[in-house]
């Protein structure tokens, strides 16, 4: 098994993530190729054969390719693990696959414009307006979580699922933004439950092996 894609992508991370949740390591379980930005590779003919939009992560089992990382994890997820991070029940499926479907769509859609501003444009291109406006509607949008947080200790009511891992990526990074450019970034409403899930997300062995190694 092969996974294309540099280890600082939060797509790929989602995956690595979900792989050290099943049990599955890197160089033990599965090869991981770096891909992307310096590492090149992803405009290759080769690797466009595999992923035509020329982005990470993939992922190649036997005759099965994969590309898009939410529908990696899910497939992962779905066939490991007996269930413990996708239910097979299509009702409690589905609510953790709606959130993983508004991580997506919705908050990193949004959280995208403000990250890429401040971690890939050089200080004199920035757009301060667009970058403020996307960390404040992120803000806003996690709202949302942290309603559902402080009622229930993970995002499903099922517990930790792939909910957790996309969503906590985003949410990672959405606090390293706070973090590093405080005195840039609009201040966000006060959000209790999010940044204790949070807290207890980073201190699960999987993402330390992984996300922080």
């Amino acid at each position: 098994m092969q996974l294309y894609g540099r280890r600082s992508s939060i797509n790929v991370q989602k995956v690595i993530w979900c792989l050290a949740e099943l049990g599955l390591m890197e160089q033990r379980d599965y090869q991981r190729i770096d891909a992307g930005l310096d590492f090149g590779v992803v405009r290759t003919p080769e690797y466009l054969a595999l992923n035509p939009n020329g982005l990470v992560p993939t992922w190649v089992e036997g005759d099965l390719v994969l590309w898009e990382s939410n529908s990696i994890v899910r497939y992962l997820a779905a066939t490991r693990g007996d269930g413990a991070l996708l239910p097979g029940d299509p009702a409690k499926r589905a609510d953790v696959e709606r959130w993983m479907d508004w991580q997506l769509g919705t908050l990193w859609a949004t959280l995208r414009v403000a990250f890429l501003g401040l971690t890939r444009t050089p200080e004199p291109q920035r757009d301060y307006d667009a970058i403020n406006t996307s960390f404040g509607n992120a803000s806003r949008q996690l709202q949302m979580a942290e309603a559902v947080l402080a009622k229930q200790p993970f995002i499903a009511a099922t517990g930790f699922s792939v909910a957790d891992i996309v969503i906590g990526l985003a949410v990672h990074r959405w606090i390293g933004l706070l973090e590093n450019f405080a005195g840039v970034l609009p201040a966000p409403p006060a959000m209790p439950s999010l940044i204790a899930w949070h807290r207890e997300l980073i201190e699960r062995p999987a993402f330390k092996e992984t996300v922080r190694s």
